[in-house]
This record gives C-alpha cells, structure tokens and sequence, in this order.
C-alpha cells in the first residue's frame, strides 16, 4: 500500500509548482471533467491541483482499500464499528418502507418505520393542537434539551429549513451553563411550552440537569404534575417513565446510530414539529438518494468518494491540516459547527483498526463561516496567510425569497469571486501597477506591490444546487457524512466510535466534588491553583 501514497506524493512533487490557472489553459473542458453531479446537486472541484494522473491514483487508492467493499458493509448491517461490536446504520433512518435491511438477521426498516409514524402523529397533534395544554391551549414552544448530536443537528436543521416552518417555534438548551437554559425560558410561557428531553440513556449529566431546571420552572407556575408537557428521545424507557413521561410520548432508536449521525430519527422530533412530517420525510428522502448514488455510482463519478478522496489529497500529499467550509446561505450558519462534530468527532483517530498508531494524518481541522460575513473576518489569512486552508464553498442557484433575488445575486457574485480570486490571486507585477496608480513611485511602489499581491494557487470545491429544499439539504448532509465515512476508510481507522470524549467527561465526574470543596490535594498545582481561584 505503500507505495500508491509514494506515486501520489511523488505527482505532488512534481507538479506543485502549475498555477492552477494553468490547469485551465492546458484543458478547455475542464470544469467539464472535473465536475460531477447527483440529483441537481453539483460538485465543482475543477479549482483544485488535482490533474487526472493524481485523480487515478487516489481511485486506485480507494480501490486497494476496498472502499466500495466498505460501503456495502456499512449500508447492509455489518458491523463495522469494531470497537464497539456495533453496526452503522444511520443510513436505515432514511430508506423507504420496503427496503430490507438486517441486524443479527431481523430487518430493521419496519421498526424505523412505526417509530417515524408515531414521530408524525405526534407533530401532528402538536401542531394543529389537538395535543394541548390541560386547559385547552395549544403548544406555542418546543425546547429540545440535549447536547452533542443530540443538539447540533437539530439546531442545525431547523435553521435550514427555516422558510418551511409553520408549527410551534423550536428552542435548543445544550451547555450546561446555567446562562443557557436561563436565556432560552425567560421569554416563554410554561403554560404552553413543550419540553423535549434528548437522551438516550437519560444519564448525560448535562441533559438531564438542564432538564431537571426546565422541570422545576414548568412547576413553578403549573404545579407539580407538568408530565403533559414532557416528551423524550430515549431508550431509557424505566427512567422516562419515573420522570412521569408516557410510553407514548417517548421515541428510541437503537444503538446502531451514533449521536452525530441521529437527526434523520427520533433526535430529529424537533425538526419534524417545525416543519412538518411531509416536509421531514423529503429531507429524509435526499438523504436517501445520496445514500444510493453513494453505493451505485462510479468512483469516479461519486460526489462523496470524490470529495473524500480530494480531502485525502489536501490533508495527506499537500499537507494542509485544516479546511475551511463557507456556505453562502445565512440559514446554512450552523453547518460548519455541525461538520465540525460529524468530522473531528468521527476521524479524529491516532490508531487504525488494530490499534496500532497510524502513518499519515487523519482528520482535518474543520471551521467556517457563512458568507459574505466570514470575508469580513478571516478571509484575510486564506487570502495572503502563509498557511493554505481547502475551501468549500455552498451555493444556491436561487433563494427563497423572490422578491429580495437582487440581493441573492450578489451573494452569487460574492462567491464565485472568492473561489476565482483564491485561484488567480494577483502577481506582484500587476500589484506594482495597482500601486503606481494609486501615486506611489519607486522604492514605496515596491513596498506596496508586497502589500497588495496575493499568492493565488488556494484550492477550493464549489457545491452548487438550485435552492435549499429539505430534499437538496439532505443531500448535502448526507454527502458530508459519505464523505468522513470514505476518509476513514482510506485511513483504516472507526469512523464511529468517540473515546476520546470519555476521559474528560470521567475527570469531570471526579473534580465536581473538589469544585464544591472537598480536599483536591491530589491533584497537579495548575489543577489545584485554579480550583483556588474559582473558589466562590
């Protein structure tokens, strides 16, 4: 194996100094061929150093490690998460009722199924109010309770599909900061709130302490049986139901979807209140489309493959530890914090599947922004910084609001200039001129020209699509989550478990009681010098 990732480092070498411009000359077609569309979702990559040499050598790097192999594995119910003893089925969530797929040989879709319709009921009634308050009232507030996935992609979610929603208004509490939860209820009645308590195991500390303050605020004004404005994502049926929640109003998924991939089932009730279940089971849907383009298209013609396989190339062969991702739709603000989880968190790994340390980089750093507020702030440094960072960007053809479209067309041309100037950049002759043209002469011409050139040769993708429906933004979350899932392939690591999130949770558990005061000499002097000083 080794010696593909030396042919491909070997390509680098020697073509690394080819503007990217150049590409473009040497090549009339190719945006043409170094483009690839699923659905009405386009992918550009044409702005990247990849030539078609380089391109085939990472397709026959996904196929010596058997990435299709792989593929097929995750999505029929092996149990590909190793560490764990667990299949990886996220992808089950989203497949049509009459698929067939089996764990320990029972199919799992009829279960996903009869808990989507009671998540659908559910909505329904909240939303045309036939659930209501004990005097008749209907539920105005939904406040989801959870942290990590059982937060982000919600959050994330209902940001997105803000022009669809016509239910009760959704609220998110996740950090434990009192602050939080605080901000959230001081401008709601509990009177006609909601609670929705995610967690699977009903023991995530955060949670349930942020739940156990939303309970004690409902009490306070309703008394203290407030169970009718209680619901729960969980399979803790026992502790749900010694919080007074009905069997009814608790929805579980199984252990075979981790948390930063849950938004398509249960974690995704929220969601499924905002905008309704029509408009939910079309999200569901582009995520089920990418799914199939996923397992049936070519490699070569694979949007995730090709995108994970483009970030093998930034992060391993040019060395660029990070990427940034730049969505140019304000209600898209969320998903680089989203992304940053589903990456970091599945691919932030320093063994392979055996254990042993690995030989190359794994994940990336993942940020962003949307635009065009980021080139307000940090696109300064992925202009002239002396670190390159991969961009993508994201861009709707048109937006949702028709009478505002001038304003959209500038967001297009915002973001089409900023994948062209990251490309091009500005020589330093054409800087001098700039700046002889602005009356600078001689040696401060020269100083200025420095001032005013920019390197060019920044790589980005492009991901294009005719306006953000629930069906093209499960599209686009789908393929961000193909796209971890083929780089953690490449690398040979488990894209699916966390243990790196446990040891800080468990020290967490042991310094509450010395933050309270108990005796902490045990601890190292920073440890100790800062429970000091946060003494109250």
């Amino acid at each position: 194996m080794s010696d593909i990732w030396q042919t491909l480092a070997d390509h680098r070498a020697a073509t690394k100094d080819t503007p990217l411009a150049a590409l473009f000359d040497q090549d009339a077609q190719r945006f043409a061929g170094f483009s690839a569309e699923a659905d009405g979702l386009l992918m550009d990559y044409s702005k990247t150093a990849l030539d078609g040499t380089a391109r085939d050598l990472l397709l026959e790097l996904a196929h010596r490690c058997d990435l299709q192999g792989k593929i097929d594995a995750m999505m029929s119910g092996a149990k590909i998460n190793t560490t764990e003893g667990r299949a990886v089925l996220h992808t089950a969530l989203r497949a049509p009722a009459d698929a067939v797929i089996e764990v320990d040989g029972e199919n799992v879709v009829p279960g996903i199924h009869e808990v989507l319709t009671r998540m659908g009921g559910f909505a329904t009634a909240l939303r045309d109010g036939s659930y209501s308050t004990k005097s008749g009232a209907a539920f105005t507030d939904v406040v989801n309770i959870g942290i990590g996935g059982s937060d982000l992609g919600p959050v994330m979610a209902t940001l997105a599909l803000a022009p669809y929603h016509d239910g009760p208004a959704c609220h998110f509490v996740s950090n434990v900061d009192g602050a939080h939860i605080h901000d959230v209820l001081a401008g709601l009645n509990p009177e006609t709130t909601l609670i929705v308590i995610a967690s699977k195991t009903f023991t995530t500390i955060e949670t349930m302490t942020n739940a156990q303050t939303a309970i004690t605020w409902l009490q306070a004004s309703l008394g203290e049986d407030v169970s009718g404005h209680l619901a729960a994502v969980s399979t803790a049926m026992d502790k749900t139901a010694a919080m007074g929640i009905p069997d009814a109003r608790v929805f579980g998924f199984a252990d075979w979807v981790g948390g930063r991939y849950s938004l398509w089932g249960p974690i995704g009730l929220p969601i499924m209140i905002a905008v309704g279940p029509e408009n939910f089971r079309a999200f569901l849907d582009g995520a089920a489309a990418m799914d199939a383009h996923f397992r049936a298209a070519p490699l070569a013609e694979n949007l995730p493959a090709l995108l994970g396989l483009i970030g093998i190339w930034h992060n391993n062969i040019c060395g660029y530890g990070s990427r940034a991702v730049l969505p140019y739709d304000q209600r898209l603000a969320r998903l680089p914090a989203y992304l940053q989880q589903l990456d970091m968190e599945s691919n932030g790994k320093s063994v392979d599947l055996d254990g042993a340390p690995l030989p190359r980089a794994s994940g990336p750093v993942v940020w962003g922004e949307p635009g065009t507020n980021g080139q307000h702030a940090f696109y300064q440094l992925l202009h002239q910084g002396t670190q390159v960072v991969p961009t993508e960007f994201l861009i709707a053809a048109t937006g949702h609001e028709p009478d505002l479209a001038h304003q959209h067309n500038l967001l297009k041309a915002n973001c089409l200039a900023q994948s062209e100037a990251l490309m091009l950049g500005r020589s330093y002759e054409e800087a001098h001129s700039i700046a002889e043209g602005r009356g600078f002469t001689g040696a401060e011409a020269e100083r200025m020209a420095g001032h005013l050139s920019f390197p060019g040769n920044r790589p980005s993708i492009t991901l294009a699509y005719p306006k953000l429906t629930p069906f093209v933004f499960g599209q686009i979350v789908a393929l961000y989550e193909h796209r971890v899932f083929t780089e953690g392939a490449i690398w040979g690591i488990n894209s699916f478990d966390q243990w790196g999130v446990e040891l800080g949770k468990e020290l967490a558990t042991r310094l509450l009681p010395m933050v309270e005061g108990e005796d902490a000499s045990a601890k190292d002097a920073s440890t100790r010098g800062l429970l000091a000083k946060l003494a109250t």
